[in-house]
């Protein structure tokens, strides 16, 4: 790991004139911008912590022009909104007092007290805006040259400050953790799993999603299910089917994606899918996606026949779940029926059940034939037609 963090985003101009406006000393990147910089990963959030109040830190950003949004002011945090993105603010703090779902802080002036709070060694690692230099009370960067998730201090008593530190560990592991994990690590995160159920359904469903949106959560969730920690957030899951889908996933090259690994995990009851939806608080066209994924049954069928019925979104989980080749879904845009109801009624068929019957066997066989041109229509809807009659 190196002595001091050096990146191109360090050297934007809106940046160097935030550092300038709160003064020199007084603040310093921290966490994921400073951990995700050392291991040359994109860096998409950046968090500062300051010496400074909060009310002074909106002082000075507005005498300078710099719009700021208070976020989280109850905790500290002030949200400076700058060209090149926003960046949150937060004055150095210490616990007051913890029950595991909120906590009462207080402003503080030692970085290393406010370092102790945090969850992780590798997430409480400090950095000068302007020199570069690393602040490590914890053996953070020896850790994430290892790859080893750590708790700061006894793991225990950190889950016992916030239970969603749990999930949060499990994701950094599937993140960032090498293999086997820490015994202690895991073993509090058993112990305590059943403190998870005090928490809101929203922060255990986003936690949770953004774990499977993972590259390969895969692992890390079969470990969660082997200490029972799977089973008080989603006991209905099935790690073996995430396992499989992951594995189809990369042979054919497809995105992660959160919503199609909760649905794999979960078994092929609509009803049930709907519940997991609710009792993670998604979104509405998330819970119909979920419902959707679930109806399967059996082999998903022709891949472009899927698209059109129910959408190359819809058509994409079924597959993928069901472990089938999806690349004659690539580059294909999903076609109209060439025939309309109108149509129909102007070759003597009278307005009515009849035409929509009609339309559909007409629908039912082009797509069995594999989409045709308009000019096959005419054909399919004599054949149609000649049936009805007879």
């Amino acid at each position: 790991m190196p002595d001091a963090l050096d990146a191109p985003w360090m050297h934007r101009d809106d940046l160097a004139a935030l550092v300038a406006t709160l003064g020199n000393g007084n603040a310093r990147y921290v966490g994921g911008a400073v951990r995700d910089t050392l291991l040359g990963l994109p860096v998409k959030d950046i968090d500062m912590a300051t010496v400074l109040r909060p009310d002074a830190v909106i002082e000075r950003l507005n005498a300078a022009a710099i719009r700021t949004v208070p976020t989280g002011i109850e905790h500290g945090t002030v949200t400076a909104v700058l060209p090149g993105g926003p960046v949150e603010i937060t004055t150095l703090r210490h616990d007051v007092s913890t029950d595991g779902r909120r906590a009462t802080v207080a402003f503080a002036d030692d970085w290393r007290e406010d370092a102790a709070r945090r969850d992780f060694t590798i997430n409480a690692l400090y950095a000068d805006p302007t020199s570069g230099e690393i602040f490590d009370w914890f053996g953070g960067l020896a850790d994430l040259a290892a790859r080893r998730v750590l708790f700061i201090g006894d793991a225990r008593q950190r889950i016992r400050e916030d239970h969603l530190r749990i999930l949060r560990y499990f994701r950094f592991q599937a993140r960032f953790g090498s293999t086997p994990a820490d015994d202690e690590a895991e073993g509090a995160c058993a112990e305590l799993a059943p403190t998870l159920k005090g928490l809101s359904r929203e922060r255990v469903g986003m936690e949770t999603m953004n774990l499977l949106g993972l590259a390969d959560p895969a692992p890390t969730v079969q470990r969660m299910h082997e200490l029972g920690v799977l089973a008080v957030i989603l006991p209905e899951a099935d790690p073996v089917a995430l396992t499989a889908l992951v594995a189809t996933e990369r042979a054919q090259d497809i995105v992660p994606d959160a919503v199609r690994r909760l649905a794999a995990l979960l078994p092929a009851q609509p009803a049930l899918a709907e519940q997991v939806a609710a009792r993670f608080r998604l979104s509405a066209a998330q819970k119909k996606r979920l419902a959707l994924a679930a109806a399967r049954d059996g082999q998903p069928g022709d891949p472009r026949a899927l698209a059109y019925r129910m959408g190359r979104e819809g058509a994409l989980d079924r597959l993928l779940i069901g472990g089938a080749d999806v690349s004659a879904l690539d580059g294909w845009d999903i076609p109209q029926l060439p025939l309309k109801g109108g149509q129909i009624v102007a070759r003597g068929v009278g307005a009515g059940p009849d035409v929509a019957r009609i339309l559909r066997r007409v629908e039912d066989r082009w797509i069995a034939e594999g989409f045709p041109p308009a000019d096959r229509i005419d054909a399919l809807l004599d054949a149609a037609l000649a049936e009805t009659a007879g």
